[in-house]
């Protein structure tokens, strides 16, 4: 079977292949957009909620590749902020952001928060469609904000995000490790069992 990841960022992309590519080699060919015809250029991510958006990403790439496909959303949801950024996280800061001008914010948003109330959860959402079936598989990755920025590995708000129970923030810890606890790891693998039903149904 032919899986599509619906996704042009790479690093999320690279993330995405080397789980899945653990979790079931032989099960299937993982392709990237840029192996496709047809790939969507742009899809607005209207939704409001991260299932709306990874719902409407996979449907609309589906639609124009006619591949199956698996989409995803994630959100950093911070308790201190009411669950903020949640589903705006990739443009908290605003339209074409960076993601050194997100974190800004969010520190700047904490400033003055004391460290047992930096509560955080990052939390991932995917959605798989191949024009029979739709289904989603979720994960979260509880933790807290830090006070600055740490570590060179990651991207996004790794470089300030704690996982519960660690003292480094995702930026400071290998890929391997990250993946066996992160939001999306736990997504992942929640979603290799839905599909590995789906297929053997």
């Amino acid at each position: 079977m032919d899986l599509l990841i619906g996704s042009n960022n790479r690093h999320k992309v690279e993330e995405l292949r080397r789980i899945m590519d653990s979790s079931f080699p032989a099960l299937m060919r993982l392709l990237i957009p840029a192996e496709v015809k047809n790939f969507p250029r742009e899809i607005v991510e209207s939704g409001s909620s991260l299932e709306e958006n990874a719902y409407i990403k996979a449907a609309a790439i589906y639609e124009a590749t006619g591949i199956a496909c698996v989409a995803d959303d994630t959100g950093l949801e911070v308790d201190a902020l009411q669950g903020a950024p949640g589903v705006y996280s990739a443009r908290f800061a605003g339209e074409n952001c960076s993601y050194a001008d997100n974190r800004s914010k969010l520190l700047a948003d904490l400033q003055g928060i004391p460290a047992d109330q930096r509560t955080a959860r990052f939390r991932t959402v995917i959605c798989f469609t191949d024009g029979w079936r739709t289904f989603f598989a979720e994960g979260s990755c509880p933790g807290r904000i830090s006070e600055a920025e740490r570590g060179q590995a990651g991207f996004a708000y790794d470089p300030i995000f704690i996982s519960a129970g660690s003292k480094l923030t995702f930026a400071e810890i290998s890929a391997e490790e990250k993946n066996a606890i992160s939001h999306r790891g736990r997504a992942l693998q929640n979603f290799a069992t839905r599909i590995k039903e789906y297929l053997a149904s």
